[in-house]
């Protein structure tokens, strides 16, 4: 099979991943996967439903490094598979080395949510919206137009002249044409269609539909810690429910600081702002791991390290921000006063919102090799107009040099148009023939053959390699 380096080598079309295969003819389920019937909250737009198709484009743009300016970094670089769509190091390494500003939130179940805005600050007032972003970030991606760096027409530029994604925008948008709405749709389809609903909360809660009563698949510490999560205090709980309400476990979107203001890398300022937080989900993977460490400051390094905290919140007067919620008469903060029983129970409750499948599905796995290249199959692109109502076979496609056409005597007219609708070549034919095609560029192109006599017409789309 001929390879073309972070490009295209096709058998029909086509999309096969080193790593995961997308065939054209056969794409991943986004668009109907299983959900709990007791999942009822979701920030999905109307405008842009998840489609197989978009989808799929979404996770290719997803991994690909060519998104930043220098090929160095992919949205996946800070958000990775292995750890819930986050980042082991506290702060996430951006273009040329730089440092992002604060911890690479995790991106788990991110659809299900009463909170529209995202990151940590929710300056973005949607995830479409959030995608791009760091995109045009002079340290995350490079594209800002900022400080020397292209800006994001030149990111379209670049994108649009690579030949998979001439094939992937049309396949899912019906044209070829990049632009940032598509590229916004795509990759926020994509982040919104990873799930995790496989955990051993599930598994109870589908035994026992009470969320107060205990579950008959958790240990007696299990069921103390999800009632402790459940009540309020002063009424024999920690009150954790009131900002990260289940069975979704996201976040209140009228959430304030939850009195955590650190700034990575600088111990003389502090940051107020961060009122957002990711579903409680997966905070661990299922070997019992952090999944990077927690906050925006990344500075909570265990689990029983955040439940102190929420058990003694700091007094700060600089903090003008702090949630009510954690705050108590007189100018006290919260104190719980959790026993350290208390404390592991929680613990081992958090714990059980933990899956599995979201780890190693193929569907939301990297679509390309150690190298770089991708390549796809499939013949969703290929139409055939069933007007023409005359036998015809084209091949080879893809195809190199000579395209044959093999049809029945007549007077025909064939045209070859490329992405952009232009003709690049023009011939008539009488039937048998072989057009030499060596002196087209490669990419995905349009025949279209004419019935004279009887003004039919037949249209196929090819690739030239």
């Amino acid at each position: 099979m001929k390879k073309i380096s972070k490009a295209i080598s096709l058998l029909g079309l086509l999309f096969i991943l080193i790593s995961g295969t997308i065939d054209l003819d056969e794409l991943f389920n986004y668009e109907n996967q299983d959900t709990p019937s007791y999942i009822t909250k979701d920030n999905t737009p109307e405008s842009n439903q998840i489609n197989n198709q978009i989808t799929t484009l979404g996770r290719v743009l997803f991994y690909d490094k060519n998104l930043s300016e220098n090929n160095t970094i992919a949205c996946a670089s800070c958000h990775q598979q292995a750890f819930a769509f986050s980042d082991p190091l506290t702060s996430s390494v951006g273009l040329n080395g730089g440092n992002t500003g604060r911890h690479s939130m995790r991106l788990v179940n991110s659809r299900f949510s009463n909170e529209e805005n995202f990151f940590w600050d929710e300056r973005a007032t949607s995830l479409e919206n959030q995608v791009t972003q760091p995109i045009q970030d002079h340290i995350e991606m490079g594209f800002s137009g900022t400080n020397g760096d292209p800006d994001f027409n030149d990111l379209i530029t670049k994108l649009s002249a690579i030949n998979y994604y001439q094939i992937l925008f049309e396949f899912a948008y019906g044209n070829s044409t990049i632009n940032e709405d598509k590229i916004q749709r795509a990759l926020a389809q994509f982040v919104r269609s990873i799930q995790s609903f496989d955990s051993k909360f599930d598994e109870g809660f589908e035994q026992s539909p009470n969320l107060n009563a205990p579950f008959p698949n958790y240990t007696p510490q299990e069921n103390l810690g999800k009632q402790l999560f459940l009540n309020p205090p002063p009424n024999g709980g920690a009150g954790c429910a009131g900002c990260h309400a289940p069975p979704e476990f996201d976040i209140d979107p009228n959430t304030l600081n939850n009195g955590v203001i650190g700034v990575i890398g600088n111990t003389s300022e502090i940051d107020i702002n961060n009122t957002r937080s990711p579903s409680l989900r997966d905070i661990v993977n299922p070997n019992g791991s952090l999944n990077g460490p927690m906050m925006h400051d990344g500075s909570m390094t265990s689990l029983l390290g955040v439940i102190e905290h929420y058990d003694n919140i700091p007094n700060n007067p600089d903090n003008s921000n702090l949630d009510n919620r954690l705050q108590r008469p007189g100018n006290q903060t919260q104190q719980l006063n959790l026993t350290n029983n208390q404390k592991n129970a929680l613990e081992a409750f958090l714990r059980t919102l933990t899956g599995s499948d979201i780890y190693t599905n193929e569907k939301w796995s990297d679509p390309f090799d150690d190298e770089g290249n991708i390549t796809i199959i499939g013949n969703q692109l290929s139409t055939n107009e069933n007007s023409f109502e005359k036998s015809i076979t084209i091949f080879p496609n893809p195809v190199d040099t000579d395209m044959n056409i093999q049809l029945e005597t007549g007077n025909y007219r064939v045209l070859i148009y490329d992405v952009k609708g232009e003709i690049v070549s023009k011939n008539k034919i009488l039937g048998n023939e072989s057009l030499n095609l060596e002196n087209l560029t490669k990419g995905i192109y349009l025949l279209l053959i004419k019935d004279v006599e009887s003004s039919k017409v037949y249209k196929k789309k090819f690739v030239k390699l």
